[in-house]
């Protein structure tokens, strides 16, 4: 099995990578997903944050109101350090289940959005970074995401510098290019990655 961490800054388009590498053969772990799944209604997880936020984190429907979360802990470093004491380690167990399901010779993609931030590259075989400059992403933001520029600078700020993530790259899908270039990329980067996980094997 080759263990590979997918990163890239927000609006660089990690989540295009990610699906044509399932396309091409990879299993899919996405940290983000899982996070939200490990706090669904009715899991241990979302009991444990009503137990450390309390009530107010709750939707009408008995779900996590994520806005209201958010409003909580993003302006105070303790409050945030204690939501992540809480669901890193579940999101972390959960992908380990998932992992620990695919097959020998699988290439697992653990699609990461926060991989340089929290010094997680040693958990990989190996890591990509998907690449795009600042002006792309921010473009994207605020016109495919419906950003403000103002909120699209400040999660741009907020996470780890194009240089930073550069410097942990194994490999680096460059999207700035049309899509017919990038599956193309893509395809290349998938022999790599299979002709690793076969080496790994032997």
């Amino acid at each position: 099995m080759l263990k590979v961490g997918l990163t890239g800054g927000i609006g660089a388009g990690k989540s295009e990578v990610s699906r044509l590498l399932v396309e091409c053969g990879a299993v899919l772990i996405d940290a983000d997903r899982i996070a939200r799944e490990v706090v669904a209604a009715g899991t241990p997880g979302l009991a444990a944050l009503v137990e450390a936020f309390g009530g107010e984190v709750l939707a009408p429907e008995g779900g996590l109101d994520r806005p209201k979360l958010g409003s909580i802990v993003f302006s105070d470093p303790e409050k945030l350090a204690v939501l992540n004491s809480i669901v890193h380690p579940l999101v972390g167990a959960r992908s380990r289940e998932l992992e620990s399901a695919a097959a020998e010779d699988a290439v697992v993609v653990h699609d990461v959005p926060l991989l340089t931030e929290n010094g997680l590259a040693s958990l990989y075989d190996l890591v990509i970074v998907v690449d795009a400059g600042p002006e792309t992403q921010l473009d994207r933001l605020v016109r495919l995401r419906g950003m403000t520029e103002e909120d699209a600078r400040a999660r741009m700020a907020a996470q780890a510098t194009r240089e930073e993530r550069l410097r942990i790259a194994d490999i680096v899908i460059d999207n700035e290019v049309p899509l017919a270039e990038l599956r193309e990329r893509v395809t290349e980067v998938w022999a790599e990655l299979v002709r690793r996980a076969h080496a790994s094997q032997g």
